[in-house]
């Protein structure tokens, strides 16, 4: 395996080793790709080196430099040096990561790893864990668990006889939860006609007597979702003031903290989680912030029992542990990835500091590229960050709602064409904004400047047609 081994090993480290000078957005086409993969399946063999160098050479130009510190769009990391070595490693060991006796040192990194996870975000101690495949699969996890535990109260056992016949749960969320709420439910058979939409004030925040009133209205067991942070603006639900009137209820609470809830690592940002360690359940990403490699949610629950009883399983050719931690007790998945192993080499490289500057300093590098970009001619501030995600609007004078839509638009494709920097769009309120969104441990000032440069050379000629020459860029974070 040496010669693919090597190609491969060289191939990463060029991909890495050239993020800061090639172009953000992939080049190729989508008749390009097909072009250089879509091919009958081969009769014969083909030497495993030429293979990699065929992947290596044809898909670079279909890749995004999305690992690298100027890509903005969505909530996409880079993998830290420790925790892209460790995936490596986990590749190689290529262990079923889904009981002790299959692998018992993955089993140990990863009890270690959910403890640390634990000890970092100021969750409950009593509280288990499961790695998942993303927060998709951690939101699953935690509603499951939700699930359960909630209808064990009426007499009904869902891991036993199914929904049919069971009492309907009721879902209270705000209008701008994730979508991976919806799918969970979905997934669940709780179904997204459960969700009762709470009222929410401008940035999307649940309102209490909003809460407080669909309570009221009684009708079987409920489960309130709260946001760590929204994918737009970064807004947090009042968990303090929230979760004591869903107790209260009998609801159970669950928080989607997909990024967000890492803030809690930062002393800076820390109070906007306050009262999130009273909630009952936990979903996060460490493929987000923790910048491990993609393929890593993390399901945190209060209630060991709920959590293990929707999850366990068990057949006659599997040993259970003794006196130790079978992971598929606690997540959905039998054969897995060792995906504990990356976390753990992160959270060992950056230590509990290292987390948090990592958690301030891309929250500096958002708000410095929303107000450089604010500063620019036709620009409009929708959203200053509160934590790492804000958002920009763009239009032309005299031009219609509409036609702003979709100049907002343009300018996000014309700023990604620049191969500087990569946003994404989003509709926020009706209207087409720019997210910016910081989470790589990349971003540095340097990339915060080519970014707004980046924009000033499209917004720029844009509203000065007769202006000569190159853009002079006005913004006091570019100068």
């Amino acid at each position: 395996m040496t010669n693919a081994l090597e190609l491969a090993w060289r191939g990463a480290n060029e991909w890495i080793e050239g993020l800061a000078d090639r172009a953000v957005a992939a080049s190729a086409s989508l008749s390009d790709l097909r072009r250089s993969f879509s091919m009958p399946l081969p009769d014969e063999s083909t030497p495993p080196a030429e293979v990699v160098k065929k992947l290596i050479e044809d898909a670079k130009s279909g890749m995004h430099g999305s690992s690298g510190g100027r890509f903005f769009a969505w909530v996409c990391s880079g993998g830290l040096e420790s925790a892209l070595a460790a995936d490596w490693m986990v590749s190689a060991w290529d262990q079923n990561a889904a009981l002790y006796s299959a692998s018992p040192a993955a089993s140990v990194i990863e009890e270690t790893a959910g403890e640390w996870i634990k000890d970092l975000l100021e969750l409950p101690s009593e509280a288990s864990f499961g790695f998942t495949s993303g927060c998709q699969m951690a939101h699953v996890t935690g509603l499951a668990a939700a699930r359960g535990a909630l209808l064990r109260r009426v007499n009904w056992s869902a891991e036993e006889d199914g929904l049919f016949g069971a009492p309907r749960i009721r879902v209270l969320t705000g209008s701008h939860r994730h979508v991976t709420i919806d799918r969970a439910l979905r997934f669940l058979g709780i179904g997204v006609s459960s969700i009762r939409e709470l009222t929410t004030d401008d940035l999307g925040r649940i309102q209490a007597d909003s809460l407080e009133r669909e309570l009221a209205r009684g009708g079987g067991p409920v489960i309130v979702v709260l946001s760590a942070a929204d994918l737009n603006v970064g807004a947090f639900d009042a968990f303090e003031e929230l979760i004591p009137i869903a107790h209260a209820a009998g609801a159970w609470v669950h928080v989607d903290g997909a990024f967000g809830l890492f803030a809690r690592a930062s002393r800076k940002y820390r109070a906007l989680l306050n009262g999130v360690e009273l909630a009952d359940s936990w979903a996060t990403d460490a493929h987000k912030w923790l910048n491990v490699p993609f393929d890593c949610g993390i399901a945190i629950v209060r209630d060991r029992w709920a959590h293990r009883s929707a999850m366990a399983s068990s057949a006659s050719y599997v040993a259970p542990a003794m006196n130790a931690r079978d992971q598929i007790d606690w997540n959905p998945e039998y054969s897995r990835r060792a995906r504990g192993i990356p976390v753990y080499a992160a959270l060992m490289e950056l230590g509990r500091r290292g987390v948090e500057n990592l958690v301030d300093r891309c929250c500096k590098c958002c708000t410095e590229i929303v107000e450089g970009l604010g500063e620019l001619p036709g620009a409009e501030i929708l959203a200053r960050p509160t934590l790492n995600q804000g958002l920009l609007r763009f239009g032309q004078p005299g031009a219609s709602p509409e036609q702003d839509d979709a100049f907002t638009d343009e300018t996000i494709q014309r700023i990604n064409a620049t191969g500087e920097a990569f946003f994404s769009g989003t509709t926020w309120l009706g209207r087409r904004a720019m997210r910016v969104s910081v989470v790589n441990w990349r971003t540095g000032e340097q990339d915060v400047k080519r970014a707004i440069a980046a924009a000033a050379s499209v917004l720029i000629p844009a509203h000065d047609e007769t202006r000569a020459g190159e853009p002079q860029i006005s913004c006091h974070i570019c100068r």
